[in-house]
């Protein structure tokens, strides 16, 4: 059973997903930085200095006004607004890069790719073909 383990974890593809992990992990981490430190400030300054991290709707009467997200959600329930619209534009930013990726990596791909050489008896066979369709008055296909 063990031998059976170690060949399953060590094919090709559970290797390859698990580095995807890893990388898509710390990929996570950029985007997160990237839209709390610097894209959700420049959107708060637009907006007149609206702090996201800090939007919520108190869905209790326990929770007092004006305080922190974290200290609010720890007094009663909220709909953390702000947090959401940072997840979003996490995501959106994550499937763009990844869109911008895959259509690099496509076109990269059809680059590379080259239509396979026609074998030289279907090359000939071909030939033979429009001879004899000459010789016998019909257009050649």
């Amino acid at each position: 059973m063990l031998e059976e383990f170690k060949k399953f974890a060590l094919r090709g593809n559970v290797v390859d997903l698990a580095i995807g992990v890893i990388i898509g992990a710390a990929f996570g981490r950029i985007v997160d930085s990237i839209v709390g430190d610097i894209f959700m400030p420049i959107v708060g300054a637009v907006t007149g200095g609206l702090d996201f991290s800090n939007y919520y709707l108190a869905l209790s009467s326990s929770v007092q006004q004006g305080a922190a997200y974290v200290d609010a959600k720890k007094q009663g329930a909220v709909l953390g607004l702000g947090n959401f619209v940072t997840v979003a534009l996490n995501f959106v930013i994550i499937a763009f890069v990844l869109f911008l990726v895959i259509r690099a990596l496509n076109r990269l791909k059809l680059h590379t790719e080259q239509a396979p050489e026609t074998p030289a008896d279907v090359k000939l066979l071909g030939e033979i073909r429009d001879i004899l369709a000459a010789r016998d008055g019909a257009p050649p296909r």
